[in-house]
Order: C-alpha cells, then structure tokens, then sequence
C-alpha cells in the first residue's frame, strides 16, 4: 500500500496488517505452485497412464453435478455427492498437482477457523477445612464458585470474540454494509461539492468491490484517506475490529505455511533412485486398475438408481469420497 497517505495511528496499523497477510499469502501461494509443479513434474515422468487417470476422475465431475440439479436427491445425498465432488478435486489436487481451484471454491466449505487455545480453568475443590467454621466454609465456597463462574465468562467472551473476528474475514457482505454506512453519500448531503464527489467516488469504489466479491478491496478500502477527512470515531473503531481479525489470521496463515513446508511423507517421487524405479512400476499397475475402477464407476453416476446404490456403500464402508 505504498504512496498512501500515513494516516492516524490506527490506519496505519491497519494497512500494516493488511500487507502482513498479503506476504503470508503470497508466500503460501508460491510454495504450493512450487509443490504442485513438483508433483505435475513426476506425474508426467509416469506418462500416459497417468494422465489417463487425471482425466478418469474429472469426468466424474459432470454426473455428479448434474445429479444436484436434477432434485431428485435427498438433501443428505445431495450433501454425500458435494463431499465426493470435493474429495475428487482434492485427490486431482494433492496428489497430481492439478488446479481445481473453481470447483472447490464452488462446493469446499470455507476453512475452519484455527481453535483458540482454551483456557484451563483450575478445578476448585469443595472447600473442606476442619479448622474453619460452618459459616466460614461456607464463605469460602461461595469465594471459590465465584471465581470459577468469573473465568468460564473470561472463557466464553474469548470465544465469542474469536467467532466474530472470524466471522468479519470470511462475510464480505458485514464489510460492504459497515463501509456503506460510513460513506454513503447521503452523509454529505449538507458537504460542499468536492466531498460530495468524494463520498460519490468512494462509494463507487465499495460498490465494485462487494459485486466483485473483493473481501481484500473492501478492506483496503477502510484504510484509504486520500481525498476524504480524517476518518471518523465509528471507522476508527471498525478498523480496529479488523487489525485484530487480521492478526488472528496471521497466526493461522503462518501454521498453515509450517504445515505445508513439512515434507510430504512416502512422497513417490522421495528415495534412492532404485526405489523409485520400484515404485514406479506399483503406482503404473495401481493406475491402471484406478482408471478402469473409475470409468465403471462414471458410468454408473449417470442413473440416479445406481448413483444411489454407490452413495449407500460409501456410507457403509465410513468413506467420503472415491
């Protein structure tokens, strides 16, 4: 966000937030482009048995889409069948390196908001003293009650406040309306023309974003002081809001990073070059009886019996996806 103006304190927090989770995405970014031409590297070395079976799961894709427009499907079939379209996207994903990208980004739930760590609440024991009087037992538990209920209120405002900070990242409908309120150009009807224009301008600008589902835009969009007067106590406050979201989501982007940098273990490209050799030949034999599994199975999606009958053995065998 360089050439911005410096703005208050609290905006420029809030851009260094901003440019923090940047970086980190990009980093992520290109570690996971980097792993997955590896991975696209090796399957091609494997040749066109491999490719074969790359193109057995996607046509997977277009029965089992159609099949959730043709409402004949009970909503947990229709759940089942999401979770295989997910599943196959993934296994394209992880394993060959492809992008499925679209397809997740239409039928992946968003992902799980890192878990708070939990506040270990000491286990207060009933207050037994013999050299305590009755009454004085009795103070001492009612002491200790309070401040078990004290910390379990700590404990769910902490979570509350996880929740909400999530809730504001992933809603980009909470961040358009919050900004519309701030800068919709009804607020400067009694302005003179030039902040008229700019409160017109600037709500041009947050229109655009939120029609482009541009949660990154919206937000950069809370920060910007060009052309408009010192941000207000309500957009201060709400900048706050974010900075805060924002560094929970530094903390999750930095595991996933950790995570992603681990190295993938029985990799088949990993080893001496005699192993590889040796499970080259397993994974082309193992292919082979993928694909021919898969197109079977392709055909069977198409009629809603036999569709049925696939999503009734995957519940009984405790599987979610092929």
């Amino acid at each position: 966000m360089a050439g911005q103006p410096a703005g208050s304190p609290v905006q420029q927090a809030f851009r260094q937030a901003m440019q923090v989770v940047e970086d980190l995405r990009e980093q992520l970014r290109q570690l996971r482009a980097s792993q997955a031409a590896t991975r696209q590297a090796y399957w091609q070395q494997v040749g066109p048995v491999a490719t074969t079976a790359i193109a057995a799961r996607r046509a997977l894709y277009a029965p089992l889409e159609l099949a959730l427009t043709d409402n004949y499907l009970s909503r947990a079939e229709e759940r089942q069948v999401t979770e295989l379209l997910v599943h196959n996207a993934r296994s394209l994903q992880e394993r060959f390196g492809e992008d499925e990208a679209d397809l997740l980004a239409r039928y992946a739930p968003p992902p799980a908001p890192e878990e708070p760590a939990a506040e270990v609440l000491p286990n207060i024991q009933p207050v037994s003293n013999p050299d305590l009087l009755p009454h004085e037992q009795a103070a001492a538990q009612a002491r200790a009650r309070r401040q078990q209920q004290r910390q379990q209120v700590r404990a769910t405002q902490a979570q509350a406040a996880e929740t909400e900070s999530q809730s504001l990242l992933q809603n980009t409908k909470a961040a358009y309306r919050q900004l519309a309120r701030l800068h919709h150009p009804d607020r400067a009807a009694q302005a003179d023309t030039a902040a008229q224009q700019a409160q017109t301008a600037m709500m041009q600008r947050i229109t655009a974003a939120y029609a482009a589902g541009d949660l990154a835009g919206l937000l950069a969009l809370l920060a910007t002081t060009d052309s408009l007067a010192p941000p207000s106590a309500e957009a201060e406050l709400l900048l706050q809001r974010y900075t805060e979201a924002l560094a929970q989501q530094q903390r999750q982007l930095t595991q996933q990073l950790e995570t992603a940098r681990r190295p993938v273990a029985d990799a088949p490209w990993s080893g001496t070059e005699k192993q590889q050799r040796t499970r080259l030949r397993e994974i082309k034999r193992s292919l082979r009886d993928e694909t021919d599994y898969l197109l079977y199975l392709e055909r069977q999606l198409h009629d809603p019996t036999t569709l049925r009958q696939v999503l009734r053995e995957l519940t009984a065998s405790g599987r979610s996806g092929i």
